[in-house]
């Protein structure tokens, strides 16, 4: 029954979003709590096919946006005998023909969203575990969606010319476990330049890394700054040194720089807080260091010094050259950090600070939520 009740879209669904003739696409605020509830869906899907509920919970977290399910996303679970079923891990949802629609803001046509690790699932565990080693791009939970949104993308430029190149199309959605996937997915296609440009949602995406990992050690602001100082002169000495890592790295960033992420983040979530620390003192190394070579920021100390000397130009998805992020203040007591839910809530509730970075690095813009729009994501 508790189960039940945490997935009721009527009872934690949002308030503040009810009527479709008055959703605004082009509403930050409207777009954020949508994509959040579609990968809720993903998470209820799951749920009701492996409790075999007779009354199914999920459809009501997309077709109260005016979205019906066009394809799920499923893996395969193996043990010594066998497959033993399919789990689920996202979907793709297809804006319904007869919903409403406004052609100065038009809704995506496609979403795909991702769950993130399901309490219990040993499968969803091990991906954590790939995470950690930078090695999640080679699972099948990453290449099957590479493969469909790329043939998602083929379809939609046979059936109409007109749908080349505009980037509110498909839409990647993504929480936790599952926003890694749908990064690394946004990526390759950038990386394979098979426009359009993806307009992505990464609620609470994992970031890993030896700088940021300092954050365990609950050092105080000063000597935490001070460890992110030495981190980045490191990276800018690597950058120096190593040549063909740091062509290579260039090469990408400029690949994926016009790629405009949105990060939705809580500074007191451990998973995700090492994007904060990322682009706050990349930005803060810049102004300090105004002369010192951007291409530093596309830097890993692991990748530069452990992979490099073997002949392996490997980059690690977190490296990021531009974003949007989106931070939340919500009271860590009373709502957890990591949670979903609380990124369908209202923007006077999570008052969200905005900040765009983008490379090569200029002087990073911070947005208020009170106007509720973001920038249009660059073709």
């Amino acid at each position: 029954m508790g189960s039940n009740t945490a997935d009721s879209f009527d009872v934690h669904g949002p308030k503040h979003i009810t009527d479709l003739n008055k959703i605004d696409w082009d509403n930050e605020e409207h777009r954020r709590c949508i994509a959040a509830c579609l990968v809720k869906g993903t998470y209820v899907h799951e749920n009701d096919r492996a409790e075999r509920r007779a009354v199914k919970l999920a459809p009501a977290w997309w077709e109260s946006f005016g979205f019906h399910l066009k394809k799920e996303l499923r893996e395969p679970i193996y043990s010594i005998v066998g497959v033993i079923f399919d789990t689920i891990y996202g979907a793709i949802f297809e804006y319904s023909p007869s919903a409403p629609r406004d052609r100065c803001a038009p809704p995506p046509r496609y979403v795909v969203a991702f769950r993130g690790t399901k309490p219990g699932s040993i499968r969803d565990y091990y991906l954590d575990l790939k995470i950690v080693v930078n090695k999640l791009e080679k699972r099948t939970r990453v290449q099957q969606p590479c493969r469909l949104v790329d043939q998602l993308m083929t379809d939609m430029r046979k059936e109409d010319e007109a749908s080349q190149g505009q980037d509110s199309c498909i839409w990647l959605a993504g929480h936790s476990l599952g926003a890694a996937v749908a990064l690394v997915v946004g990526r390759y296609m950038m990386v394979q330049e098979k426009p359009p440009n993806l307009r992505t949602f990464l609620f609470n995406p994992p970031h890993v890394s030896f700088i940021t990992s300092i954050n365990l050690l609950k050092l105080d602001p000063v000597a935490k700054e001070s460890v992110h100082r030495v981190g980045n002169f490191l990276r800018k000495g690597a950058a120096k040194v190593l040549h063909s890592h740091r062509e290579h790295m260039n090469n990408l960033f400029q690949q994926l720089s016009p790629w405009v992420p949105n990060l939705y983040v809580h500074e007191k979530d451990p998973i995700c807080q090492g994007f904060i620390d990322y682009f706050e003192q990349r930005q803060k190394f810049m102004e300090g260091s105004p002369r010192v070579d951007t291409t530093f920021a596309a830097f890993s100390l692991r990748d530069a010094f452990w992979w490099h000397p073997i002949g392996k130009n490997k980059d690690r998805p977190q490296l990021l050259p531009s974003a949007t992020l989106w931070k939340s203040c919500l009271d860590h007591e009373l709502h957890d950090p990591h949670g979903l839910q609380q990124w369908w809530k209202p923007d006077s509730e999570l008052r969200l600070e905005a900040k765009h970075y983008s490379y090569p690095v200029p002087q990073a813009q911070t947005t208020s939520t009170s106007s509720a729009r973001s920038p249009a994501v660059p073709a």
